[in-house]
């Protein structure tokens, strides 16, 4: 079952532990069974640094622990989603390093929460700039609402700086191999019409209205029976990461679906009583 075989979320004693006890780096607040996250430095583009990264993980803890959510949306404060990890600090040498890094990059990574592997799903609503590492950060959503006027691409090339939050990973995955390396080599940027055609992005808005998009398309994934949901979605995941032939990403889907067959029994049944509209 989903629960059982999902790769689940590391207890946050190292963050508590490393965390100099900063706040408001990062928003949080829950309305209606959505859960809402926000990087808040806009000052910097909403670049992150270690102590945001760790106040990200712990918001992503939070929502995967808070079972009156169903869905999260992650987005940037001040019309950015996010420009990145801070190079300011990167030229410093103000990032993990040594033995307690070593431990912390075993869990997590420089932008925070991108190895999370999260039992429900996460939407990205970007407005602006998603570039560098804040490129990565939004392909860990299972969806992208992004505004007509925002920005896409690994600019971190241009520094020298490598991809190392799950770009080479999880691009590739969603567009395809030459596409992803159209990006990762080049280091060009897109704007979302194009990001929209090659299916990083999956709702253009107008600018300043991507968190209403987003919250309409929440709404929409909310409606249905989530425990059939939430193992599909597993599912999912799972034939595109984990599956190591054809046969076993079929086997594991089969053996992930058996245990939530009373929810498909009881949503025939209000189907044959013509409760539920099509």
């Amino acid at each position: 079952m989903m629960l059982k075989r999902f790769l689940s979320i590391p207890t946050l004693h190292l963050v508590r532990n490393m965390s100099s006890g900063k706040g408001n780096l990062v928003l949080t607040s829950s309305k209606d069974r959505i859960f809402y996250i926000s990087i808040n430095r806009p000052e910097k583009k909403n670049c992150v640094n270690h102590e945001t990264a760790l106040e990200l993980i712990k918001a992503f803890s939070q929502f995967e622990a808070d079972d009156s959510c169903d869905i999260a949306i992650f987005s940037g404060e001040g019309g950015t989603f996010c420009a990145g990890y801070d190079l300011s600090e990167v030229a410093q040498g103000k990032f993990p390093q040594g033995p307690e890094a070593a431990e912390f990059l075993s869990k997590y990574r420089f932008m925070g929460p991108s190895m999370m592997r999260l039992s429900k799903p996460l939407i990205a609503a970007i407005e602006g700039f998603a570039v560098a590492g804040g490129f990565e950060l939004s392909l860990l959503a299972d969806m992208r609402v992004a505004s007509e006027a925002s920005q896409f691409g690994v600019l971190c090339r241009r520094f020298g700086v490598p991809l190392l939050d799950g770009g080479t990973i999880r691009l590739p995955a969603i567009v395809g191999f030459s596409r992803a390396m159209d990006l990762i080599l080049t280091g060009r940027q897109i704007d979302a019409k194009e990001a929209y055609n090659w299916g990083i992005v999956n709702r253009l808005s107008p600018p300043g209205k991507t968190l209403k998009v987003a919250e309409e398309l929440a709404r929409d994934i909310i409606r249905h029976p989530q425990a059939c949901l939430r193992v599909d979605r597993d599912s999912a995941y799972n034939a595109t990461f984990d599956a190591k032939d054809y046969q076993s990403a079929f086997d594991f889907e089969l053996n992930n679906g058996i245990p939530v067959l009373d929810e498909a029994t009881r949503g025939a049944g209000r189907f044959i009583r013509k409760e539920h509209k099509l």
